[in-house]
């Protein structure tokens, strides 16, 4: 931490995760009494490390949860038709309600490819085209992990944002352009005036400094400083870099002595997304079965 004093309320996200999980839970169990069991697949492609500890975490969650978490590790050499057959068979699979390939994959395969080769209701990242289309047109289905996540976890700490101005920096198909669909809805959690702006935007800080709730989404280390930020503002950090093991976050810590609530560098939105991906697979299984 910088010498700023920190005057933030802090937002962890566990709490949050826990009360979606506790949730999912319950869910699951009421699954298993009518004789079914949520399963989410995952496909690891390769031998990246950071990549097979997410693959672990997931199933260590999926089983806490009393989920089947069925897996498919193929290697670096898979050619783009293997991993087109994994998808395939676990589309065929009523046994299978959610599925993800473990981002990102070796560089001479399609990651979009395989995405748009899912079936969108077993999609639990909720990037399918076809799910994008629907958080755009407000019809009900996955929604993206890490957005969601966001909504949950203001909603939680009971920050007020319908009618509030939210200003999002960042643009990217996984955070950026859904969250502002996502908090645009007209919704108790989110009803906002929704601005986005990016690091092509020249003089960006001037929509940065004027939001009440800040939303960093840019992937860029350290870009939110103090004057960047509307004294008493939120300030949510949604974007990272990794440099090894190390996270990197897009806000400052310096910025806590200026907001009025901030994400912690570490356990802030990462895991309510983690949460919402299992919200997502037990929504799946209970379409599956009504």
């Amino acid at each position: 931490m910088s010498a700023t004093t920190t005057t933030a309320r802090l937002l962890p996200g566990k709490p949050v995760a826990d009360q979606v999980l506790a949730d999912v839970a319950a869910r699951s169990a009421a699954l298993r009494a009518r004789g079914v069991t949520a399963s989410l697949a995952t496909l690891l492609v390769g031998d990246d490390d950071a990549s097979a500890g997410y693959i672990r975490i997931k199933q260590q969650q999926a089983a806490a949860l009393g989920f089947a978490s069925p897996h498919e590790h193929l290697p670096a050499t898979a050619t783009q038709a293997d991993v087109q057959r994994v998808i395939t068979a676990w589309n065929d699979d009523p046994a299978v309600h959610g599925m993800l390939v473990q981002y990102p994959i070796p560089g001479h395969l399609d990651y979009n490819a395989a995405l748009q080769a899912m079936d969108p209701d077993k999609d639990v990242d909720g990037m399918h085209p076809v799910n994008m289309g629907r958080l755009a047109l407000g019809i009900p289905g996955p929604l993206p992990c890490t957005p969601a996540g966001i909504e949950a976890l203001l909603a939680h700490y009971d920050i007020g944002v319908a009618g509030r101005e939210v200003v999002i920096l960042g643009r990217g198909a996984t955070l950026g352009r859904p969250l502002a669909m996502l908090l645009a809805q007209k919704r108790p959690t989110a009803d906002a005036a929704v601005t986005v702006v990016h690091t092509g935007v020249k003089d960006w800080a001037r929509y940065t400094r004027r939001a009440d709730i800040l939303i960093a989404a840019a992937g860029v280390p350290g870009i939110i400083q103090p004057e960047h930020v509307k004294p008493g503002a939120v300030v949510v950090g949604g974007g990272v870099r990794y440099e090894g093991r190390r996270i990197l976050p897009d806000v400052d810590e310096s910025v806590a002595g200026v907001a009025g609530a901030i994400t912690p560098r570490v356990g802030g939105v990462g895991p309510t997304t983690v949460a919402m991906l299992f919200r997502n697979v037990v929504a799946a299984a209970e379409r599956a079965h009504p």
